[in-house]
């Protein structure tokens, strides 16, 4: 009996841009008796069916975007009599689904870092549940991954979590929801190991995988005070206290390393903030821009956020600070005209962001605007074959819309039309060119421009594009360019670095460390689009 882990992908580079950390813990929730598992990252290469034996314990964990990927592989291995179970955020949200249409034997609900182990147990006593609760656990019971088990050649990004759940309510994410809006916060000492485990192994470049890494803003502090809440500004405070302590440690680490993470633009706000995140080595950050609107904003109940000259005079101030931008936004929204397009791609140019991904607006399952579009098909369902709309990820990929709600003005191959125009202009050569001169010297411009490049192919031409000639090339492209910008990000491993000694400091070397092979500063974050948000 073996336990497998899958991550479920329909596209395979041969190297990924970051590790799918949730492999790694769970490998850590394996109970010990039950062996080391067995890792398939299918955004690497797709599993071996062969591999699968009777008996064994097959994990998948599915978001929405990979769902239908994950349930054929969960069919293929009941088929040759493992046990299957499903975990993850879609199968949090449908548990029936993955039951039936992945054929589980066992469903997951929630955080698996303690569930995990109680499935696998009753797997090999050959009694598992259907469901399985998983809860939202307390950040001291977050687990560290099992990087042991990692084939560090394979991926250009190590990724660390120091924090669950987002108090914010965006109308198209469903983070809020699911993982919660308290922050879960796990302590700097556990996060900070951690990265020493991961240097050692030889990265350099690590994400910090949070939901938000600014979980407490100014106006939140402020909003305590006048309401003479003292609990609430006490607990605000001391999660605050924490985000500083573990800037604090992380600029303590070797200065060869790279930080990137994902936070809300009103850390624009908050320069103490963006500072101590320039101080830890944080280079860059994907902001949630949305769009550039006041009407756009309303829409998906983000009109905290600035628009017009307000916007880019906020996104400048990061860069000011030393952190870089990845902006994200959402074409598609029912305010949205075609003068939308154009508008937004001449912001993000004005602003400075450094790099940018442009997504057309998709209804994710526990959302507000999804539950808000279920309601509205739930008279006249449209169907795509005997599926409904509101079911997309069921939808066979060569058949599925790229679009599932209605336009108010545009058709949907208008709206993706003008988005791939808008990913054409951001990433042509002259525009990556100009972005590229925040790299210091000439080999990480260079290494800039193909990452630029890398990332344009990777998500825009098999993402967007619906003729299948074009997405074939893309991922062939795509595929060439990611193993050489993996020598990019290649590191000499450092086995040596001491762990952190918290009773006495690091040592002084420590800040001294020379710069391990590769160009520093030579990208800004890294090349992935966060699912489901």
């Amino acid at each position: 009996m073996r336990v497998h882990l899958v991550n479920p992908s329909d596209n395979s580079f041969g190297t990924a841009v970051i590790t799918p950390r949730w492999l790694f813990v769970l490998a850590a929730a394996t109970p010990r008796n039950a062996g080391d598992p067995i890792l398939v990252d299918e955004s690497l290469e797709q599993i071996v069916p062969e591999t699968i034996q009777p008996g064994d314990i097959v994990g998948i964990s599915v978001h929405t975007g990979n769902a239908l990927r994950g349930y054929q592989v969960g069919r293929m291995a009941r088929s040759r009599g493992a046990w299957v179970v499903y975990g993850g955020i879609h199968a949090t949200l449908f548990p029936e689904e993955a039951l039936e249409r992945g054929e589980a034997h066992a469903v997951v609900k929630g955080d698996g870092d303690i569930a995990w182990g109680k499935v696998v147990k009753a797997c090999m006593a050959g009694n598992p549940e259907k469901i399985y609760e998983g809860g939202r656990i307390e950040g001291s019971e977050f687990l560290a991954a099992r990087w042991d088990l990692m084939d560090p050649s394979k991926y250009m990004w190590a990724s660390v979590q120091t924090i669950r759940g987002c108090p914010k309510h965006c109308s198209f994410c469903s983070v809020w929801r699911t993982d919660g809006q308290k922050p879960r916060q796990r302590s700097h000492q556990r996060v900070i190991d951690e990265i020493v485990d991961l240097r050692r192994l030889g990265f350099r470049f690590i994400a910090l995988a949070d939901d938000n890494f600014y979980p407490v803003t100014l106006t939140d502090l402020r909003q305590a005070k006048e309401q003479n809440n003292q609990a609430r500004l006490e607990e605000l405070t001391a999660i605050r206290r924490e985000r500083f302590q573990l800037m604090d440690e992380l600029a303590k680490l070797p200065k060869d390393m790279v930080f990137f993470t994902q936070i809300t633009m009103e850390a624009g706000e908050d320069g103490t903030y963006l500072d101590a995140m320039h101080r830890a080595n944080i280079k860059g950050a994907l902001v949630g821009v949305e769009a550039v609107t006041p009407e756009g904003l309303k829409a998906v109940y983000k009109d905290w956020n600035y628009s017009g000259e307000a916007l880019a005079k906020q996104l400048q101030t990061f860069r000011q600070h030393g952190v870089h931008v990845l902006g994200s936004f959402i074409f598609g929204l029912p305010t949205d005209r075609p003068a939308t397009f154009d508008a937004t791609v001449h912001m993000a140019l004005k602003a400075g962001v450094t790099f940018a991904q442009f997504v057309m607006m998709t209804p994710f399952p526990g959302t507000v605007d999804f539950g808000r579009w279920e309601k509205e098909q739930a008279t006249h369902p449209t169907m795509v074959g005997d599926v409904p709309i509101t079911r997309y990820w069921l939808i066979p990929i060569e058949v599925r819309p790229k679009m599932f709600t209605p336009h108010p003005t545009m058709s949907s191959d208008e709206i993706r039309e003008r988005t791939q125009k808008v990913w054409d202009r951001f990433y042509n050569w002259s525009s990556i060119w100009k972005r590229s001169a925040c790299t210091p010297n000439l080999s990480a411009r260079i290494a800039f421009v193909f990452l630029s490049k890398l990332y344009r192919q990777m998500y825009a031409g098999t993402g967007i594009s619906t003729d299948s000639a074009r997405r074939k090339k893309s991922k062939a492209w795509a595929r060439w360019t990611a193993r050489q910008c993996k020598r990019l990000f290649q590191a000499k491993p450092m086995p040596e670095l001491p762990s952190r000694d918290w009773g006495i400091g690091f040592p002084p070397v420590l800040g001294q460390t020379p710069l391990a092979s590769g160009a520093e500063g030579s990208m800004s974050g890294p090349f992935v689009v966060m699912p489901d948000k």
